[in-house]
């Protein structure tokens, strides 16, 4: 699998999961992203990709992807936010031990990018199908890029671009998921940061984000905090090898752990309606040591 390209299912078919993320459950891994090789439509005079669903692949090896199909499809209602001229992005997925059920959230918007919305979606299946529940400003703000994180206590909270992303918001979710209890905490203030990627390790709360310049790439930023919900410091640029400083030319979606050894993903976006679906993939190592956080370009993935 090498890093930076497109990737291949295990019918040869290239894998269409961008801005997604990966969750292990009972021994497979299931990686869901946005399904980008859809038709194009064109809307005022441009065009768009029309939004088809999310896409849900498995693997035991983290090599080896199968297609479980689209595990979250668009619907025929033009009213609904699950329609072919809304945007579908970042989608993430909790495993709820409480309702033995799996929680998806996405960020729902037009194509003007006014709308910038949550959706929720629930499933009894890692694979699907979800059904879909709601569409919701979080907290009565804006949301655009966004993630989930579930902490060692078992909690949930949803991370958010809001404020016309200028600020990134910690908001913890309620017991099932599915909504937010009124708990949050605003962090990089004025900042304009987004494609946030968390985790845990040691005492201590790490995020990678991305600064807003559209589809060109830039340099990724960490922060650290001993407390989800405290003070977060901003620290560096945790890249390390040929074009660190655009971030590799991808940007970050999530953090996922093999064992004891990090890997973040990027998505390395080709912009334009009909390229979007070409966009590469790369898993990179990290390494931390305190606050300290490096992650090294490699030619592939492997473990």
């Amino acid at each position: 699998m090498k890093n930076g390209t497109i990737w291949c299912d295990d019918q040869g078919n290239t894998i269409q999961a961008h801005g997604g993320m990966i969750l292990r459950h009972e021994g497979v891994w299931y990686w869901y992203g946005e399904h980008k090789d859809a038709p194009v439509s064109i809307q005022n005079g441009m065009e768009h990709l029309n939004f088809v669903g999310i896409s849900c692949y498995s693997s035991t090896d983290l090599m080896n992807w199968h297609h479980e199909g689209l595990c979250l499809t668009a619907s025929e209602d033009p009213a609904n936010d699950l329609y072919l001229d809304k945007i579908g992005e970042r989608p993430k997925v909790l495993y709820n031990k409480k309702n033995n059920n799996f929680v998806m959230w996405w960020h729902v918007d037009r194509r003007d990018y006014e709308y910038a919305k949550q959706g929720v979606a629930i499933a009894e299946r890692p694979e699907g199908p979800f059904r879909y529940v709601e569409t919701i400003h979080p907290l009565r703000a804006d949301s655009r890029d966004m993630t989930l994180f579930q902490d060692v206590d078992g909690k949930a909270y949803a991370i958010f671009s809001s404020d016309w992303n200028k600020t990134l918001r910690i908001g913890e979710l309620n017991d099932d998921f599915t909504g937010y209890t009124g708990r949050y905490k605003d962090v990089m203030q004025g900042q304009s940061r987004e494609a946030p990627a968390l985790f845990y390790r040691d005492g201590l709360y790490y995020m990678i984000t991305s600064g807003c310049t559209g589809w060109r790439p830039n340099s990724a930023l960490y922060a650290v905090a001993e407390d989800l919900m405290g003070e977060w410091r901003l620290i560096d640029n945790p890249c390390m090898g040929p074009d660190y400083r655009n971030t590799f030319h991808g940007q970050s979606t999530y953090v996922f752990a093999v064992g004891e050894q990090l890997y973040l993903m990027l998505d390395h976006w080709k912009p334009g309606a009909h390229e979007l679906k070409s966009s590469g993939y790369s898993f990179l190592p990290i390494t931390v040591r305190g606050d300290y956080m490096e992650i090294p370009w490699q030619d592939e993935f492997v473990l």
